[in-house]
């Protein structure tokens, strides 16, 4: 694992880098982020629907093939998600679009 790496793990997308406190909070909701260019980052799902989870998403990064582009994660069909606050899934990175 490399710095760039080991300093997004256990971080939450969408954070500043120099948040005092850039982890997951107690009551919320979060999809784990499996590969790419966003790896090992939490990525905060408290308020979506079913739908939106089923959806994935396209996460806005500098990190990617295209920067300034989106790298896309999303749950495998079929995967146990667990209800409630903390890790409920995980979404995988499917690729890159500008």
């Amino acid at each position: 694992m490399n710095g760039d790496e080991q300093l997004l793990r256990g971080r939450v997308y969408g954070h500043d880098h120099d948040d005092p406190d850039p982890g997951p909070r107690a009551c919320q909701t979060y999809a784990t982020l499996v590969g790419g260019p966003l790896d090992g980052l939490l990525l905060d799902i408290t308020r979506w629907r079913q739908e939106e989870i089923d959806d994935g998403a396209a996460l806005s990064t500098e990190l990617g093939q295209f920067p300034g582009g989106r790298a896309l994660y999303d749950p495998r069909p079929g995967e146990p998600r667990t209800p409630g606050p903390g890790v409920s899934c995980r979404f995988y990175y499917s690729g890159d679009t500008p």
